[in-house]
This record gives structure tokens, sequence and C-alpha cells, in this order.
């Protein structure tokens, strides 16, 4: 249980910071996320909308109760990560452009996956 506990909190840890990084990043339109958000073909008002959300993931992610938003932000994650990724390899970028998407959708999954039992959504659990 300690060992898992520990796995968690690094995951969740590396996870936020990502996160958060990025969503400030994103958010603000700074960091060079302009010419890759370009470069992809998506416009650049989804950096602002990605930002936000982002910020609003980890804190959730963070909190210790709010499990279905939880869940949620999770979800968001994931699809988020996931679809960079996959548009990074897409429009032919290479796979060496879309490791740190590839890196927080692992850590992303490896965080849902060792959270804790009271983090968890149960039959029993409440849901907010």
């Amino acid at each position: 249980m300690k060992t898992k506990n520990i796995i968690y909190w690094i995951a969740t840890i590396f996870l936020c910071l990502g996160m958060t990084a990025g969503g400030v990043q994103q958010m603000l339109q700074i960091g060079g996320y302009n010419e890759i958000v370009t470069a992809l073909g998506y416009p650049l008002y989804v950096l602002s909308i990605l930002g936000v959300w982002k910020l609003l993931g980890v804190i959730v992610v963070l909190l210790p109760k709010c499990k279905l938003l939880k869940e949620w932000a999770y979800a968001g994650f994931f699809f988020a990560m996931s679809g960079a990724f996959v548009s990074h390899l897409a429009v032919g970028k290479g796979f060496a452009e879309a490791i740190p998407s590839l890196i927080l959708l692992v850590v992303t999954i490896i965080s849902w996956y060792f959270r804790p039992q009271n983090r968890k959504i149960t039959i029993q659990s409440k849901i907010l």
C-alpha cells in the first residue's frame, strides 16, 4: 500500500507540474505554443481553452474530494495528451516532438491507476 501511495504521489506531482506549466503557457500563448498549434493546424484560441481547462484539472486532481470531477479531469488530461500525441504524428512532426505529450499521457494513466481508494468513485462513495 505504501509503494502504491508513493507511485501515486510522484506521478501526480509530475503530472500536475507538467499540466500547470503547459496550461499557463497555453493560456498566455507564450513559450512557442503559437507556432506548435499553428503547425498542427489548430486555431490559436484553442490554446486559451486548453490552458484554462488544464489549470482547473490540476486543482481538481489535487483536491481530496470531488471524485466525479476528478474522473473528468483525468479523462480531459488523457484526451488532451493523446490528441496532442496523435496530432504531432499525423502532421509528420516526428516521434521526437511527440514524446512530451506521450510522457504526460503515460503519467496521467499511472496517476489515475494508482490513486488512493478515497479518491476513487465506488458504489458507496459520494460523487461530489
